[in-house]
């Protein structure tokens, strides 16, 4: 049994989109940047907004609730580099989007 979980196709998510996919029970907002797909945790350390609702901006994600961006390759926040959000691993089998808790 393999570690990553098919999240859907390449095709349902353009370059500046993001949206809200379950793996295990986790909610994670994933995310499609000029520099691939990436995966968060999908509440902000703040107060819990939801990334997946946020708008992408560059390689940042931004929640929609109080406008906290985060890296998405690394989760850290822009604006205070002690906060960050969770990431996780992804790759491409064909058209497919794996996801890795």
């Amino acid at each position: 049994m393999s570690d990553f979980t098919d999240v859907g196709c390449i095709d349902e998510l353009p370059v500046g989109r993001t949206k809200l996919v379950i793996v295990e029970d986790h909610r994670l907002a994933l995310c499609h940047t000029r520099a691939g797909f990436f995966a968060l945790d999908n509440a902000c350390p703040h107060r819990g907004g939801p990334l997946a609702e946020g708008d992408i901006i560059g390689e940042e994600i931004v929640c929609p609730w109080h406008l906290w961006g985060f890296e998405v390759a690394t989760g850290t926040c822009g604006g205070n580099a002690s906060l960050s959000v969770g990431t996780h691993e992804v790759r491409i089998e064909g058209n497919r989007i794996l996801v890795k808790l």
